[in-house]
């Protein structure tokens, strides 16, 4: 596919979100316009006059892109996702395009390593009821205890679900804290430097019965539908914990709540949801033994200056005529 220069090149951001932080802000914009004088930057805040854009836009900066959309963009040779995921993107008519489409994967990585933590260190130490019987005024010593007996995450099997960025680490924080980190990829491949093993997908049911905590952080796609399922939860001992901070696709929440309810599963926690959010009357809201953050892992206060920071780099790759990083396979889905 033929470059632009910047002079030639017209960029287009839009994003809008319910959530205020998933909306770029102008300093994205601003810090384009800086490098690059030349080129013409369009920032939108929402979709009113994205049809009107896109017919001349070369770039795109955004979360999703309709095929409907897409056929109206008749220059476009590149899309930036500003969402990890890009489930949302895997549709033939773009797949089929010729289009680049790159992805901000890694700079979520530390903040949502941090809040599995957190997660883990909540269900581990049972910090949910310890709140809920606080705002009853209870002081809930014996009743936590009776419940599940309090204990550690030191020597306990932690076994990692989608073994990528956010799974290194997170296990770069489990081994500190003396777990055992077991990691699932696809391949069975990865940067083994704090995990025991590796091992492929295909495994999963031969190693989830050996595992204290099971964390999911593999991407979106149709193979991770359902990866965590009422087979793989039947398996699990009855004092094991389960985390979700991927996609909530990615886990049989049924299957889950009836774990849960009926006691064959110590807990969870759940930082999203399918669908997303979920509506009141939600079996989720009344579970027990269910810890919920609504979709917050991977938010921080340098969400953006890691966003713009990656994305100048990829620009600057770009007008260079150099290896662009974070391709999304479309094979593959991620």
């Amino acid at each position: 596919m033929t470059r632009t220069t910047p002079a030639q090149t017209k960029l287009t951001i839009c994003v809008w979100h319910p959530f205020s932080e998933w909306r770029p802000p102008s300093s994205l914009a601003d810090a384009i316009r800086s490098r690059w004088p030349a080129m013409h930057v369009v920032h939108l805040p929402d979709y009113g006059r994205l049809a009107q854009e896109l017919p001349d836009t070369d770039i795109f900066v955004g979360y999703s892109l309709r095929a409907k959309q897409l056929s109206d963009a008749k220059k476009l040779k590149w899309i930036h996702s500003t969402a990890a995921g890009v489930a949302q993107l895997m549709y033939p008519e773009l797949r089929d395009s010729g289009i680049v489409v790159t992805n901000p994967s890694g700079i979520f990585s530390v903040p949502m390593a941090e809040h599995t933590m957190g997660l883990l260190i909540a269900l581990t130490r049972n910090f949910p009821d310890s709140v809920r019987y606080q705002d009853r005024s209870l002081w809930s010593q014996q009743v936590l205890w009776d419940k599940y007996p309090l204990n550690e995450l030191n020597g306990k099997i932690l076994l990692i679900v989608g073994y990528g960025s956010i799974g290194h680490e997170l296990a770069r924080r489990a081994k500190s804290f003396d777990m055992r980190v077991w990691g699932v990829s696809r391949t069975g491949k990865g940067d083994a430097t704090f995990a025991e093993k590796i091992v492929p997908a295909t495994q999963l049911r031969e190693v989830i019965p050996c595992a204290d905590y099971v964390v999911i952080s593999a991407p979106e796609t149709h193979e991770t539908h359902h990866l965590i399922g009422a087979p793989e939860l039947a398996l699990l001992k009855p004092t094991a914990r389960l985390i979700n901070v991927a996609r909530g696709s990615l886990l049989d929440q049924s299957a889950l709540i009836a774990a849960l309810q009926a006691h064959k599963l110590a807990g969870a926690a759940l930082d999203v949801t399918d669908p997303e959010p979920p509506s009141p009357e939600d079996p989720l809201w009344q579970t027990p033994s269910l810890f919920l953050t609504p979709h917050t892992s991977a938010i921080s206060d340098q969400l953006w200056p890691r966003q713009t920071a990656l994305f100048l780099d990829l620009l600057e790759r770009w007008f260079e005529g150099r290896d662009l990083f974070n391709l999304v396979d479309f094979h593959r889905g991620y």
